[in-house]
């Protein structure tokens, strides 16, 4: 029987599973992708996934790592993979070996630090890329993304053997491509991601957006989270086709939440946008926008 009760979204062929609450958990899973975003309290529905991709420290987003690791050596599974600011590659060393003796048996980890810029490879032709953020030190976001090759418009229509020579002869015949599919913030305050590309055209966006109320604000800065007004200014100079929220605050209900939104969206960003956390569906959801959440 599962550990958590994860929320479930269906993307095309993607399949989204996650649960995030400020404080409480976050944890976001693509298992198609083989990435999980931040490891929350590592429920068991994550233990297969090879690659851990943490955003920064906080324990709502990290107290699961060891216990991921000590899971999957247990399943007979190889050391997972997780990539971590490179300000925090120490001490979560520091932490599995404390564990390892607590525990009494060695917890087999392979733990890789990041900074912004930086890219991971993931499977042949999908990469992990991190950004940085503005939340705590050493912060980063993270794109998952595909790396193609496209023939030069020039060698379009041409036979196999024409192709096989122009190799030969050492002929560049196409352009790099690169597919953003879906970039997770983690946490953060407001930044200009809008001059990111990949970010702006990543199919998928999973953003924080902590805090609505008018008189939250404040709250927000003194965070580093998100309020829904910046939130607004930012989605609205992306190009994203999906648009998830996590990390919403308990100060607010959650129907309160998504009447703010509606007023703060317009209605085509307002019409793509979907809440983690919200177990309803809004009316004619599954059908007409791609995705389902059951």
């Amino acid at each position: 029987m599962p550990s958590h009760n994860l929320a479930q979204i269906q993307i095309d062929d993607l399949e989204i599973l996650g649960y995030s609450v400020a404080g409480e958990e976050t944890v976001v899973a693509l298992p198609q992708l083989d990435v999980c975003f931040d490891v929350g309290k590592a429920p068991d529905q994550i233990i297969p996934i090879n690659h851990i991709l943490l955003t920064h420290g906080h324990m709502d987003h990290s107290a699961g790592f060891a216990y991921y690791l000590s899971q999957r050596n247990f399943c007979g599974l190889a050391a997972g993979t997780i990539l971590a600011p490179a300000n925090l590659i120490r001490p979560m060393q520091e932490i599995i070996d404390l564990w390892a003796r607590v525990d009494g048996n060695r917890v087999p980890a392979k733990l890789v630090g990041v900074k912004p810029g930086d890219e991971y490879q993931i499977k042949p032709n999908l990469f992990a890329r991190a950004f940085p953020t503005k939340h705590s030190p050493g912060s980063v976001g993270f794109t998952v993304l595909e790396k193609r090759k496209k023939l030069k418009p020039e060698y379009v229509g041409l036979t196999g053997p024409q192709i096989v020579e122009l190799k030969k002869q050492g002929v560049q015949i196409d352009n790099p491509l690169e597919v953003p599919i879906v970039t997770y913030f983690g946490d953060t305050q407001y930044v200009d991601f809008a001059q990111l590309d990949y970010i702006v055209k990543s199919k998928i966006l999973i953003a924080e957006c902590t805090f609505y109320e008018d008189d939250h604000t404040g709250r927000a800065d003194a965070g580093r989270h998100m309020h829904v007004t910046e939130f607004a200014s930012l989605v609205e100079r992306l190009q994203n086709e999906y648009i998830i929220i996590s990390h919403l605050t308990q100060r607010t209900p959650l129907g309160e939440i998504r009447k703010m939104l509606k007023k703060a969206l317009p209605a085509e960003i307002y019409d793509k946008t979907i809440i983690l956390m919200d177990r309803r569906p809004r009316p004619g959801e599954s059908a007409g926008h791609g995705f389902a959440t059951r």
